[in-house]
């Protein structure tokens, strides 16, 4: 949403429920989760390969199979378009932007990772 606002130069606040784009914000969550319980915890605890084989999928997912959805629904549009022009099903669009990018996914990460950090900065010290 802040990319967005410097690139149109307006507010979208719908981009806070859509999928893709850059980062990937279901990378960042899953990464600040795991990072802060490694950082909070120790890799060590129980909790740290769940919350990293967790992190793992959902970032595989977004780069394989939600990224190859939305590049279905890209061709399928283009099909629907050009074979009924002028019926009421061809002003039916499907969703294209659905998954990610390598490096949205690995953007998404680092942002999770950074954001984890700093937010476990005080439980660190304590410890």
């Amino acid at each position: 949403m802040v990319i967005n606002f410097f690139i149109e130069r307006k507010w979208d606040l719908s981009l806070l429920f859509a999928s893709g784009g850059m980062p990937s914000s279901h990378s960042a969550l899953c990464m600040a989760l795991t990072t802060s319980v490694a950082l909070c915890h120790g890799v060590a605890d129980s909790l740290f390969p769940v919350c990293l084989g967790f992190s793992l999928i959902v970032m595989y997912d977004a780069i394989g199979v939600r990224r190859h959805a939305g590049m279905q629904a890209e061709v399928l549009n283009l099909i629907i378009r050009d074979l009924f022009e002028g019926h009421p099903i061809s002003q039916r669009k499907l969703k294209e932007l659905l998954g990610h990018t390598p490096s949205q996914v690995l953007a998404g990460a680092l942002v999770g990772i950074v954001i984890a950090c700093y937010c476990c900065q005080g439980h660190l010290v304590s410890a």
